[in-house]
């Protein structure tokens, strides 16, 4: 798949077959997650890949009840590692380490659709609830749930702001 068709084509998806995601399948999004870029090539994201059943629905729960997270094969959790940034960047890492995580996030949603997988990123859940729920040290945050599996559905584009509106220049 070209990158613009994968950009473009890209979707939200919140309903997933009953099939598994084999590991190999899930090692290759976390090293495009990884090659992502990031401040200084520190890479301050860590990953945490949950497939227990039990685990699954703890993280819907936390995730305002959003229940379609406990019926993916996978769930991927981005976290942003604020020391490995901090440690040359002082309190300014922190920006830069949430940042790492989101372009993950990005790398890893565009890896998915271009092999055949689908996902969804998920923001809204409780931070504590969920760092208690995977063990995730209290100097690193999650900064992304993503639902991961084979697409039971195909949703429609949704409408975006012509860029003309969002686009400034040289001044806002």
């Amino acid at each position: 798949m070209e990158c613009l068709d994968a950009i473009f084509s890209r979707r939200s998806v919140r309903k997933f077959l009953k099939k598994d995601v084999d590991d190999e399948m899930i090692r290759k999004l976390l090293e495009a997650g990884n090659a992502a870029p990031s401040a200084g090539n520190l890479q301050a994201r860590d990953f945490v890949v949950v497939r227990d059943d039990e685990t699954k629905l703890k993280l819907a729960v936390a995730s305002l009840r959003q229940m379609f997270i406990a019926q993916a094969p996978v769930v991927i959790v981005v976290v942003a590692n604020y020391p490995r940034s901090m440690k040359v960047y002082g309190d300014r890492g922190k920006i830069y380490a949430e940042q790492d995580a989101a372009a993950a996030v990005q790398n890893i949603l565009l890896a998915a659709h271009c092999m055949g997988l689908a996902s969804v990123w998920i923001g809204a859940y409780d931070d504590e609830v969920v760092s208690e729920i995977l063990g995730i040290p209290s100097y690193a945050r999650p900064a992304a749930i993503l639902p991961v599996g084979y697409p039971a559905e195909a949703p429609e584009a949704r409408r975006r702001f012509n860029i003309d509106e969002l686009t400034h220049l040289e001044r806002w």
